[in-house]
């Protein structure tokens, strides 16, 4: 293993910050370390044990709940490569919800390795505080990861992040003694009907809406500077498309079986509920035996089928640029290391992260969690979150408390198409 990673690091100072993947190697083979095989490995060998990556110290920020584990991660990681071991690491407690924002107010002084989610990595990305994964070492990260978690890390083309976990999204959990049909929300909602039973989704919710305006092939996100500010919106709502993600949550909405919400543990009579991972255990413990989940169903409008969507999520770990070349060597090796197939496996184990990596997601604990299987096919039809302004979200929800209040029961085409063009407008609005 030393010999590996030793060979590539030092392929990768010679090439100025590209780690070097071999062309012989398979790019979905994610060992643990971040290996290629050398050209010539005897010779390779002998050349990277002269190599010194220097001293210092690495600062790492991660999550709460995975600061021992990173730990833990890292000591093992300095024990099989004794020639990068004269760095020390501090990890510290940084949500990927604050790391972006902290990194971006001090670059300098922010950590060198930090986790973040998806959704800040353009403001990280203009703001300089991400090395390029590029070449060879490109490739081999996206053979490793699937195809959703990579595009969130990539902006115009170029990878800028590892990958840790395809996690964060909404699926179908139900009752499969109710549900006959997990494909198909209309025979979903007449199961229902015909049981009794309450069918919930959160349809007053700008995160949950999303699944039908997207499905149906409207969009809408925005762009921002190096400061947050956003600076332009891209908006498709006010089309025939957003018309008919309407009328599918208007039909909804006029169902018996229909209840707002998407908390599990909230949810009375229920067979059905689009909900996250984090409610796995309140929905087994609801549906007992009968416990099941799916990848969201197609809605049907005026004849034409669409597949739900929605907003997917994704926690990455990036390293922060670096004037010296072997601690950055050493810094990409070890985010390569945490985010690779066995200490994705034991990530999910530890803490219950779902992984990104091709491999990891077939380790037999991770297949038989079936709320993980439903959002990973579901994530293929979704799109990384970005960044949204918050008066967005205040909108979002005025517009379905308007839906489900029945405001646009008797509404005809002219008159949605209307309520869509002022929602866009005013969405617009918010990027000038």
């Amino acid at each position: 293993m030393k010999k590996k990673i030793v060979s590539i690091m030092m392929t990768g100072i010679l090439a100025a910050g590209m780690l070097a993947g071999c062309g012989g190697s398979k790019p979905a083979d994610s060992s643990a370390q971040p290996a290629a095989e050398p050209a010539a490995e005897g010779e390779a060998a002998g050349e990277a044990e002269a190599v010194d990556y220097g001293s210092g110290e690495i600062k790492i920020w991660v999550a709460e709940n995975v600061v021992d584990f990173t730990k833990e991660q890292c000591d093992a990681f300095f024990a099989e490569h004794a020639d990068m071991a004269g760095y020390t690491v501090t990890v510290e407690p940084v949500g990927e919800g604050d790391a972006a924002g902290n990194v971006i107010t001090d670059v300098e002084g922010g950590a060198d390795i930090y986790g973040f989610a998806q959704d800040q990595l353009a403001r990280l990305v203009a703001a300089g505080a991400l090395t390029p994964i590029a070449g060879d070492e490109q490739t081999l990260i996206s053979g490793w990861n699937d195809a959703a978690s990579i595009n969130s890390a990539t902006v115009g083309g170029t990878l800028y992040a590892y990958p840790l976990t395809s996690d964060n999204g909404y699926f179908l959990y139900y009752d499969k003694s109710v549900v006959t049909d997990p494909t198909s929300l209309e025979a979903i909602i007449a199961d229902c009907e015909a049981a009794g039973k309450g069918f919930y989704m959160e349809i007053n919710s700008g995160w949950y809406q999303t699944a039908f305006f997207f499905g149906a092939g409207a969009d809408l996100t925005y762009e921002t500077d190096d400061a947050g500010n956003f600076t332009a919106c891209n908006a498709g709502y006010a089309t025939e498309e957003g018309v008919a993600a309407m009328k599918a949550m208007i039909n909804l909405h006029k169902s018996k079986a229909f209840n707002n919400g998407s908390s599990i543990s909230n949810a009375a009579n229920c067979a059905a509920i689009v909900d996250g991972t984090w409610d796995s255990g309140a929905a087994k413990d609801l549906f007992g035996e009968n416990y099941a989940c799916a990848k969201l169903p197609e809605f049907t409008v005026d004849g034409t089928t669409y597949q739900m969507s929605g907003f997917g999520g994704f926690k990455l770990m990036g390293v922060k640029p670096q004037t010296d070349a072997g601690k950055l060597q050493v810094c990409k090796a070890l985010a390569q290391y945490l985010s690779s197939e066995a200490v994705q496996i034991a990530r999910y184990n530890a803490v219950g992260w779902g992984p990104s990596n091709l491999n990891a997601q077939q380790d037999e604990a991770v297949k038989a969690d079936e709320a993980l299987t439903a959002l990973s096919e579901q994530l293929q039809y979704t799109i990384p979150q970005g960044q949204y302004p918050g008066d967005y979200w205040t909108l979002a929800t005025s517009l379905g408390d308007s839906i489900i209040s029945g405001d646009y029961d008797n509404a005809d085409d002219a008159a949605l198409m209307a309520a869509l063009q002022d929602f866009q407008a005013t969405c617009e609005g918010y990027a000038k």
